[in-house]
């Protein structure tokens, strides 16, 4: 059995290093005044999709307005004479994290091109698994990519279809690319949202005051004032335009599997997913955590923020009391870097501290939401020890994160996945822990109301547990469809 390597000292400290980081969010609105702003708001809402880079594309029914930055919209996008700069009653923007793509300005989206039938913007959350065979297509072919990200090759699909109305030749490029995607994107006169045909991604129409809305979720409706229409189907393809909403299904209809990592991670506690509150749902799998693996302890704490809702159900099924034993320090940023190694060993410190009244002396039963190379539990644990619990028993609300993601959720190599590498003994021996255990698939479905898992149909995508990839992966294994006839012709 392959064994993991130590990590390098800066990632050994760093806390962010050892999560799993968001994909991307997206907004649109059409027909309000204020369109920009309310955008700038949505993004706001869907921070927590991506913090490194930001954009809005605005139409004023003449002209397209772009503002894209690196950084947190709020440092950007709360200034009065950036959003003077966005006119227009329409517009779309994007948080950004890089899954594919380099960190730079040039891959901020959304991006950007005049077309021979009009400027078209697009925003993506998602990632494509055939994007870098498209791409080379695409080159070979003569177009010229100004990015590093995957969704340029949608606008250089869009830009080479032959159709004559901009929405048909969306669809052409939709019916070119593989994997997971919420799209937002602006035309003339119109904005349109489409989602995977798995519904892998989420996305959602809203409405304010008469006005239309497109989100990654609810969150950034409720930061407007906006309610909730319904969430986008899977493989619905909606127009937006002054005669009100088309639904479009240019795909043949499949069972929609959405991606369960929204309810454990990446969703915000107060949105509604798929109709279901992300917030009941983690506390529920610690209640069905509670009940597959309860040690003798006496108090629960929860690993700060992501941990707390499956901590409050583990601590509501056990009976054993939930107390605040780590205290998250709010106002850390990520690059705060120490010259020497011995005082960044401190720097956990800085975002995690032990509450040592309520842990000194006792069992205390450590609820996180996932593990994934496990260095940032390693020194959570020490920590526990430092301020004298007597045992430390660790718990995962969520199953051993086995396998890599390839649509849109940034983890590490597989063999830098701890459950990927070690037995569940050698984890805990990593770890430092008295005891380790994880959810099971099982108890995950059962959290999300189901009886279990149905392998032949599974109901949501769950590959990084289970190894159950539901869309070709054709930049990793293979040629596509398109390439296959491409040189069949060429024959």
């Amino acid at each position: 059995m392959t064994m993991q390597s130590t990590p390098k000292s800066e990632d050994w400290f760093d806390l962010e290093a050892d999560r799993l980081h968001e994909e991307c969010g997206v907004f649109g609105v059409f027909g309000h005044p204020e369109a920009a702003a309310l955008t700038a708001l949505g993004l706001h809402a869907l921070q927590h999709r991506g913090q490194e880079a930001a954009g809005i594309v605005s139409f004023d029914n003449q002209r397209f307005h772009a503002e894209r930055r690196l950084g947190l919209v709020g440092d950007h996008f709360s200034d009065a004479r950036v959003i003077s700069r966005l006119p227009g009653r329409q517009s779309i923007g994007h948080n950004r994290y890089s899954t594919t793509g380099e960190t730079i300005l040039r891959n901020v989206q959304p991006l950007f091109a005049e077309l021979d039938s009009g400027g078209f913007a697009v925003a993506h959350n998602g990632n494509l698994t055939n994007a870098q065979t498209l791409r080379k297509e695409l080159v070979r072919a003569g177009a010229i990519c100004q990015s590093t990200s995957d969704t340029e090759v949608i606008l250089h699909l869009v830009a080479q279809s032959r159709r004559p109305r901009m929405i048909d030749r969306f669809v052409n490029a939709l019916r070119e690319i593989e994997g997971a995607y919420a799209l937002v994107a602006l035309t003339d006169g119109k904005l349109i949202g489409a989602r995977d045909p798995l519904g892998i991604r989420p996305l959602i129409l809203g409405e304010l005051d008469g006005c239309h809305i497109l989100t990654s979720e609810t969150c950034a409706l409720d930061i407007i004032g906006a309610k909730y229409v319904r969430d986008i189907d899977n493989g619905e393809v909606v127009v937006i335009s002054e005669a009100g909403v088309q639904s479009l299904r240019p795909f043949p209809p499949q069972k929609m599997r959405p991606c369960i990592f929204e309810f454990v991670y990446f969703a915000r506690p107060d949105s509604i997913v798929q109709g279901k509150s992300v917030y009941e749902v983690r506390k529920q799998m610690g209640v069905e955590l509670a009940r597959e693996s309860l040690p003798e302890a006496d108090v629960i704490v929860p690993v700060p923020d992501s941990g707390v809702p499956a901590a409050i159900g583990f601590s509501q099924a056990s009976g054993i009391p939930f107390e605040l034993g780590i205290i998250r320090n709010h106002y850390v940023g990520r690059t705060f870097i120490q010259p020497t190694q011995g005082v960044r060993e401190l720097g956990v410190r800085m975002k995690h501290s032990a509450n040592r009244s309520q842990i000194e002396g006792k069992r205390i039963v450590l609820v996180d939401d996932s593990l994934v190379r496990g260095t940032t539990s390693v020194k959570i644990v020490k920590m526990m020890r430092d301020a004298g619990a007597k045992e430390v028993h660790f718990r995962l609300a969520c199953p051993p994160i086995t396998h890599s993601d390839f649509y849109g959720i940034d983890t590490p190599e597989r063999e830098k996945l701890l459950a990927a590498t070690h037995t569940l003994e050698q984890m805990r021996e990593f770890i430092g822990a008295d005891s380790l255990a994880f959810l099971s698939v099982g108890g995950l479905y059962r959290a999300m109301g189901y009886e279990g898992r149905d392998d032949l149909r599974p109901q949501f995508t769950d590959h990084c547990f289970t190894g159950d990839y539901p869309t070709l992966l054709t930049d990793m294994i293979g040629e596509t469809p398109r390439q296959l006839s491409l040189i069949a012709e060429a024959s």
